[in-house]
C-alpha cells in the first residue's frame, strides 16, 4: 500500500485516465476525491471514494473541491489536476470561443488546482505532491490543434515555475505527458486507419497507450518515492518524444 493514509484529488475523473487514476490510488490505499464535470457512470466504490461536482475553468469550484476534500478526511496530500479537453482547430480558423474554452480548461484550470491545493498545503505543513497532465503535444507541434497544443505547453512551463515557487515548503510539484492513450476522449480519432498508420509510424514502441500506463507514473509521483522529484516531466509516450 504505497498511498496508506494519503488524501488525494484527481480532477476530470469520470472516466478515462483520471478515473483509472483514482481508482489505482484506491487500490493503493488512498482516500480519494476525484471530481469532474460529469457524474461518473460507474461510481468507485468504498466509504474512502468521494465524488464532487467541479467545472475547474470556475475559481470558486475548484476551491470548494479542496475544502470539501478537507472537511471530509482532515488533510490533502496529492492534488492530480487531470482534467481536460480535446480542442481541434489549425492557426488560422481556430475561433476565439474554442481557444478561450481550451486555455481556460486545460491550462488555467491547471492553475486553480495548484494554487488552491498548494495553499492548504502550506497551511497544514504538508509535504504535498501536485501532478499535472501535459502531453506529448505540449512539447511538440502537431497541426491541427494550435489551442491544445499551446494549453499543454503552458502547462510544462507552469509546472517548472511552481516547482520554484512550492520548493521552500517542501511541496513537490510535477506533470505526465502522455502519448497517444486510448481512452473515450481518442477513440474517434484512434479508429480511424489514417490515424493508426501514423501512431504506429510515429511511436517506436509501435502503439498507442492504456490509461494504466498514465495511472503507475502518477502513483511513483504522488509516492514518497518520488520525495526528491520535482519539476520534472515524465513522458509516457512509447518513445514518440524520443525522436
Amino acid at each position: 500500500m504505497r498511498l496508506n493514509n494519503k488524501v488525494v484529488i484527481v480532477t476530470g475523473a469520470s472516466s478515462g485516465l483520471g478515473l483509472a487514476i483514482a481508482d489505482l490510488f484506491l487500490a493503493e490505499g488512498a482516500s480519494v476525491v476525484y471530481a469532474d464535470l460529469n457524474e461518473p457512470k460507474t461510481p468507485l466504490a468504498g466509504d474512502k471514494a468521494v465524488f464532487v461536482k467541479c467545472d475547474v475553468s470556475k475559481t470558486a469550484d475548484v476551491e470548494n473541491l479542496v475544502k470539501s476534500a478537507v472537511a471530509k478526511f482532515g488533510h490533502l496530500d496529492v492534488m492530480v489536476n487531470n482534467a481536460g479537453i480535446a480542442a481541434l482547430g489549425g492557426v488560422m480558423d481556430v475561433t476565439d470561443e474554442a481557444w478561450d474554452k481550451t486555455i481556460a480548461i486545460n491550462l488555467s484550470g491547471v492553475l486553480r488546482g495548484i494554487r488552491a491545493a498548494s495553499r492548504v498545503m502550506k497551511e497544514q505543513g504538508i509535504k504535498g505532491s501536485i501532478i499535472n497532465l501535459s502531453s506529448i503535444l505540449g512539447s511538440v507541434g502537431f497541426a491541427g490543434s494550435i489551442a491544445y497544443c499551446a494549453a499543454k505547453g503552458g502547462v510544462v512551463q507552469l509546472t517548472h515555475a511552481s516547482a520554484l515557487d512550492l520548493a521552500p515548503f517542501n511541496i513537490r510539484i510535477n506533470a505526465i505527458a502522455p502519448g497517444f492513450i486510448a481512452t473515450n476522449m481518442t477513440k474517434d480519432i484512434l479508429n480511424d486507419q489514417n490515424f493508426q498508420d501514423l501512431i504506429k509510424a510515429s511511436t517506436p514502441l509501435g502503439h498507442v497507450g492504456e490509461p494504466a500506463d498514465i495511472a503507475y507514473a502518477a502513483l511513483y509521483l504522488a509516492s514518497d518515492e518520488a520525495k526528491y522529484v520535482t519539476g520534472t516531466i515524465i513522458y509516457v509516450d512509447g518513445g514518440w518524444t524520443a525522436k
